[in-house]
């Protein structure tokens, strides 16, 4: 069978359970053969008989004295009994209704008896074992992730099939590059990974694996990050940054100083810039940007500002409108709820050229909008993009800058890969005058007192949040819910103050006004979901108390805590959290320990994995299937610097050596960018 053919094709598969195979992801014989372990069982340990101790499970090699013996105990009950011997003791084996697995048990033959010992004093017994015939090898056992209709062995016993009947395997990795990091070659791998002859084998065929996937990875974000490196259109002539800085009626961070540096010295030069800026809340980041956006505006070109929400695109809107206040730079926002005639009419301008900056969300990827001179593309929240709709957006002008920025830290590790076709900037210093956001952690029977302090703070003329993970209640959840807490607030503990509702499912009218009504102080207290994870930009508000905080990644909730402390003004955070589990106590408690977005990012990557920081669907990047972003942190530095050294050499995998790696490259990203 070729690699590429449906599964439903493979003997013992058809249309029921080719079904269940989709449910896991498999849906061709490469998908089969690439469905790696997740766990395996030690069969390649023998214990004696008379050495197998009670309650644990352990593998013995016996002989089948009888066949099974049947005893019908009750009506729907039957046991199927024999007794197995290693040459030196003897043990009963036990199954239950399973006259499958009793007939396949023969006198005389030799097997090997996976399971728990039970017994009393010398007396050993063994129930319901898994069990297979000795074929003169012990060795480790596949167990497969599972769904319904469908059991890890019957995953196993599909997987030997596809190994009988599978094509030629082609090896992406070229013989210099296996040579050089001593890796064996994909058959072995895959044959190891599922079967291995021992624990050394699937450790050399888990490296090789993980080193291929990191590799192909590292070479197709590399190669994002050459594939538009032809001269620019728009190369700034002169720089006007030292003007900008006079238009601010605050003093820079030198962070911020370095990355406006670091950026312009990029803008002057043909090859058009491709930069992250990554920095904490609150660091700065669309300072940086608005002298990037001045220096375009200056030269005679255009910039764009993309948001993942109308939130965050709103408030950059009022930011740099605000900034850019004494200047003749034109400006406009650009989103979903933007009226009809109001698109067309900004759609117009900007292809005529007559507006400097555009500020939206998805809205500017649509097609009908066009640009004159587009010269910076700056996209915010970049993880909340993929990386393709980052690219639609650069698409829209001539090898235009690209600017990316994310207040998410991300661990120096997950870095390399996440941001591999980005040259970066770090914001570590904070503005002058912000303070550090005081954060206690405490369970409800505190939740009065703490709604108490945030009435002292509404009455001292401050403002304050209260965060809700749930929008509705709903019958299998007892969490806090924002428009139930709303409801109940608003009617009774903060009666007579003036209390907002906000949440995701809101139109963005409705949405606007209650953001509208916060930033001007006419709404003290704002209970809201996540949606005001970013975007709100409120000096005045000081406090908050954010409820069920265990249902929130660290990340997440260092961004939240993000929306207060944005002045100069004491801030402090209340997480409100009844969870028992000390793994959720201790990372609810780091939170109050540090405020330093990069230490909260490596424990939330140590404690709960790599998920909050790297996926398909959050990235836009290729699903990974057997490299672990938390473990394998040696490997990762180890294929970006192999691929760095192989696209010096040959940028463009060129030679008939690497044409199987460049395919698989392509095959990686599904179109999102070819090699050739």
């Amino acid at each position: 069978m070729e690699l590429n053919a449906s599964i439903k094709y493979l003997k013992g598969v058809g249309e029921k359970r080719a079904a269940m195979l989709g449910k896991l992801g498999i849906f061709t014989l490469w998908d089969l053969l690439t469905f790696y372990p997740r766990v395996y069982e030690d069969w390649s340990k023998i214990t004696a008989i008379k050495d197998a101790p009670l309650g644990e499970t352990v593998c013995i090699r016996a002989i089948a004295g009888m066949p099974c013996r049947e005893h019908r105990i009750r009506k729907g009950m039957t046991l199927y009994k024999t007794e197995v011997t290693d040459g030196e003791s003897l043990i009963d084996i036990t199954f239950f209704n399973n006259k499958f697995a009793a007939e396949k048990i023969e006198q005389g033959k030799e097997y090997l008896f996976f399971g728990k010992i039970t017994g009393k004093g010398y007396y050993r017994s063994m129930n319901s074992p898994e069990f297979t015939e000795f074929d003169g090898t012990e060795r480790l056992r596949p167990i497969y992730p599972q769904t319904a209709g469908l059991n890890s062995r019957a995953t196993e016993k599909l997987v030997k099939t596809a190994f009988e009947v599978c094509g030629k395997f082609t090896d992406p990795l070229p013989e210099d590059i296996r040579n050089s990091y001593c890796l064996m070659g994909l058959e072995s791998a895959l044959h190891n990974i599922h079967f291995p002859e021992n624990e050394d084998m699937l450790s050399e065929a888990r490296r090789r694996l993980i080193f291929e996937e990191l590799f192909l990875l590292e070479l197709g974000l590399m190669r994002l990050k050459t594939k538009n490196r032809r001269s620019t259109a728009f190369s700034m002539q002169k720089d006007y940054t030292s003007e900008f800085f006079n238009l601010l009626p605050f003093e820079l961070t030198g962070a911020q100083k370095r990355a406006i540096a670091q950026a312009s010295e990029d803008m002057m030069r043909e090859i058009p810039m491709n930069r992250l800026l990554q920095g904490d809340v609150g660091s700065g980041k669309t300072a940086v940007s608005a002298a990037l956006i001045y220096n375009c505006a200056r030269n005679g070109c255009q910039s764009a500002l993309m948001a993942p929400t109308e939130v965050l695109a709103m408030q950059h809107y009022k930011t740099l409108a605000k900034m850019f206040g004494d200047t003749d730079i034109s400006l406009a926002l650009l989103t979903g709820s933007t009226p009809a005639g109001e698109k067309k009419r900004i759609k117009e301008s900007l292809k005529n050229g007559k507006i400097d900056l555009i500020i939206g969300t998805h809205a500017l990827l649509q097609k009908d909008v066009e640009f004159s001179r587009l010269a910076l593309a700056v996209t915010d929240e970049q993880h909340r993009f993929g990386v393709n709709q980052r690219g639609s957006l650069s698409a829209k002008g001539i090898n235009p800058h690209t600017l990316v920025m994310s207040a998410t830290p991300i661990p120096r590790t997950l870095a390399l890969i996440i941001y591999g076709d980005l040259d970066l900037s770090i914001l570590d210093e904070l503005p002058r005058g912000r303070q550090k956001v005081e954060t206690y952690l405490v369970n409800s029977e505190k939740r009065e007192r703490a709604y108490g302090y945030i009435k002292k703070h509404l009455c001292a003329g401050f403002q304050g949040y209260i965060v809700c993970p749930l929008v509705a209640e709903s019958e299998d959840s007892e969490l806090t819910a924002a428009t139930e807490l709303y409801k109940n607030l608003s009617e009774e503990f903060f009666r007579g103050f003036s209390v907002g509702l906000l949440h995701g499912k809101m139109k963005p009218a409705e949405k606007k006004a209650v953001m509208d009504a916060f930033a001007k102080g006419e709404t003290q207290l704002l209970v809201s979901t996540t949606v005001i994870e970013v975007g709100i930009d409120v000096p005045n508000a000081v406090i908050m108390v954010i409820e069920n905080a265990e249902r929130f990644g660290l990340s997440q909730l260092h961004q939240l805590r993000g929306r207060i402390g944005r002045g100069t003004e004491k801030s402090t955070c209340i997480l409100i959290s009844d969870a028992q589990n000390p793994e959720t106590e201790q990372r609810l408690k780091i939170m109050t320990s540090t405020a330093d977005g990069f230490k909260i990012a490596d424990e939330d990557l140590r404690l709960r994995g790599p998920g909050d920081f790297f996926g398909s669907r959050q990235h836009g990047l290729p699903e990974m299937k057997i490299a672990n972003m938390m473990t394998d942190g040696e490997a990762i530095r180890e294929t970006h610097a192999a691929a760095e050294n192989l696209l010096k050499k040959n940028p463009a995998l060129e030679g008939g050596e690497y044409t199987d790696l460049r395919n698989a490259v392509n095959r990686l990203f599904s179109g999102g960018i070819s090699m050739n």
